[in-house]
């Protein structure tokens, strides 16, 4: 136990050069209700923005599944006046690039930039027209619904794409965290144009939009691209309601496949994003099954028994519970031995919480990981939005360090068996022996 001053001198001194190289957030309201997180960085001559509103798939509803992702993705084919093709000719003729990304929460779009006059105008252009004024071409929507009915088909061939089908419909059964972002083919088949655009003007409000900025251009600067990005978005809508998780029935389900491995993932109801055991379980689940090659998973099913290349745990935080999810692949003979194992390994991770020794490692890992996760413009981007969509603090940045720095073991032994009850989890095995 000697180390321990030593290593948590370290620890410190990573804290203490990280808070003063942490970006300035700024935070501001647009004229119609928009709010916009902004840090200005003059180091590169680059401007990313990213985008986002309330709209992800649990905002979908059973007889729609899939209405949000396809919305989203038809946001840049068409726009303003138009095409696909001139849109995408326009961006690449200034070097613009243009992403998308939708979870079970959030859908929108991110650009990035030249900062200087002429390419920064036209690609901000386009970019609010795909915002603003999206056509949702009939014959573009015909081909997406083509092209993710096809892709729905080739899925469900996969073992582990049936695997995490099945366990969110176990998980959450009839709470939209449960539907298929990608929706199913008969809902797909059914959505019409007038659905995609009701949607588009009932979610893709200024209201439930978060406008992330970064980059070579100051404040003032920045709120006029606010402005400019939000101006004729629709005044009024909706507003996301997600209802409460409740606790699963507990059940193993085994699939046949034909494949020669056995694919096993097992979940619970875990974290919300501002969940108060946040970091608790955070770092715990580091130790158990997050941390790759150092964790107790790995340890006891690779290392030990050799029964998986690789083994995994995770949290994934929504605005409620998502997922607190364990996975690996097997041979078809051992895949019984296996899940029996993780069982075991969380069981006593839950009653015992993790050694002193594991929870500095852990804390090593993390704290000296950490600024990898902010080294770039896009990075940072992403924390600005997940801030602001998630209404936490300015100061979070600065906070995660000192807060992965006070969890104890004693919090992430209470934490897991507050929020953790292993005889509960729900199981899939696709592969699973006949």
């Amino acid at each position: 136990m000697q180390i321990k001053p030593f290593i948590l001198i370290l620890l410190i001194g990573f804290y203490s050069q990280w808070v003063s190289a942490s970006p300035a957030i700024q935070y501001w309201q647009t004229s119609n209700g928009a709010r916009v997180y902004f840090v200005e960085n003059h180091e590169l001559p680059i401007l990313d923005i990213n985008v986002e509103f309330s709209a992800g798939s649990s905002t979908d509803t059973r007889d729609k599944s899939g209405r949000a992702s396809l919305t989203q993705r038809l946001l840049s084919l068409g726009a303003g006046g138009l095409s696909e093709d001139q849109i995408t000719n326009a961006l690449a003729d200034v070097g613009a690039q243009l992403e998308g990304h939708f979870d079970l929460d959030r859908a929108g779009l991110s650009l990035r930039t030249l900062s200087s006059d002429r390419e920064r105008k036209q690609a901000l252009d386009i970019f609010s027209r795909i915002i603003q004024h999206p056509k949702f071409p009939q014959d573009v929507i015909d081909r997406e619904k083509t092209r993710s009915i096809a892709g729905l088909k080739e899925a469900y061939t996969k073992p582990s794409y049936i695997a995490g089908r099945e366990l969110m419909k176990m998980l959450y059964g009839n709470h939209p965290y449960g539907l298929n972002s990608a929706g199913e083919i008969v809902t797909l088949n059914a959505i019409q144009q007038n659905d995609l655009i009701a949607f588009y003007q009932s979610y893709y409000t200024a209201k439930n939009a978060v406008i992330a900025i970064i980059g070579d251009v100051n404040q003032r600067e920045a709120a006029a691209i606010a402005e400019q990005l939000t101006k004729h978005l629709p005044k009024t809508g909706k507003t996301m309601l997600v209802s409460p998780v409740k606790t699963p029935n507990s059940q193993i389900k085994r699939i046949s496949h034909p494949a020669t491995q056995s694919h096993i993932q097992l979940a619970y109801p875990g974290l919300r994003r501002n969940d108060p055991d946040y970091f608790q379980l955070l770092v715990g689940n580091h130790i158990f099954g997050g941390g790759g090659f150092v964790s107790r998973l790995t340890e006891e099913i690779r290392q030990q028994r050799g029964l998986a290349y690789s083994v995994y745990s995770f949290f994934a935080p929504y605005k409620e519970q998502g997922p607190f999810q364990i996975g690996l692949q097997t041979k078809k003979e051992q895949s019984e031995e296996a899940l029996a194992l993780i069982q075991k390994v969380l069981k006593d991770f839950v009653a015992e919480g993790p050694t002193e020794q594991e929870l500095i490692a852990a804390k090593q890992n993390i704290i000296g990981g950490f600024p990898l996760r902010l080294d770039s413009n896009k990075k940072i981007l992403g924390y600005l939005s997940m801030i602001g969509f998630y209404d936490l603090p300015l100061s979070y940045v600065d906070d995660y360090l000192a807060a992965v720095e006070a969890v104890t073991t004693t919090q992430i032994k209470q934490a897991f068996q507050r929020r953790i009850q292993p005889e509960g989890m729900v199981t899939v095995i696709v592969g699973a022996l006949e």
